[in-house]
């Protein structure tokens, strides 16, 4: 009987720890950009950007892992990965997918970050899905999923330029007055990837859309 009992409370010990593995609930934030010491604060970087606001507040340090820069944190029971993709803007699909299968995070929890010339600047527009828009990193990924159903926060980046200019715009630096008020947008970027992961999608948009 005393063999029975202890076999009994080893199997339920077993049960309940291999349960709560499989329940851990992990998070893949992807900040797109390209990597390069001449891609630094570009406003094609604004992803990278925000992972990196995230990171200092936090203390995570990025390594350089297969196809991406990660770091890792953990947040009411949830295991929170943030990538900053090294495939460049053109292939950032490759990494989120190999991350998505690796980590085995569920798709409803990625969430791209990515600016978008459409939006004023500092404008926050999160959806859960959309058209790549011509936005050639949003077009690798929707191409690597084969679908567009996935959560993106987009970060108006302006449309200040003159015809021809749009690549020199975009892989510009900030001007004075965008690099002014920045902090402030990335800190509230920052705030509404916590709000994803702690309340949902739905009422993140509700919350920061047009912020």
């Amino acid at each position: 009987m005393k063999h029975f009992l202890k076999f009994t409370q080893i199997f339920k010990s077993a049960f309940f720890y291999n349960k709560s593995s499989e329940q851990e609930v992990k998070y893949l934030i992807v900040g797109l950009g390209n990597i390069g010491r001449e891609y630094v604060e570009t406003r094609h970087n604004i992803g990278f950007q925000v992972l990196d606001n995230i990171a200092e507040k936090k203390n995570l340090i990025f390594e350089q892992k297969r196809l991406a820069y990660i770091a890792e944190s953990k947040f009411k029971g949830r295991k929170l990965i943030y990538c900053k993709p090294t495939t460049y803007m053109n292939l950032s699909g490759k990494a989120i997918n190999y991350w998505l299968q690796k980590e085995k995070v569920p798709l409803s929890n990625l969430l791209v970050i990515v600016d978008d010339l459409a939006l004023t600047f500092g404008t926050i527009r999160i959806k859960k899905k959309g058209s790549d828009a011509g936005h050639n990193g949003l077009i690798d990924i929707i191409k690597s999923l084969g679908h567009q159903n996935f959560n993106r926060m987009r970060f108006g980046i302006g449309d200040e330029f003159s015809k021809g200019r749009q690549v020199n715009y975009v892989l510009g630096k900030w001007n004075s007055i965008e690099r002014e008020k920045l902090p402030e947008r990335l800190d509230k970027m920052s705030e509404a990837v916590k709000s994803f992961v702690s309340i949902g999608i739905d009422r993140t948009m509700n919350i920061y859309n047009g912020q």
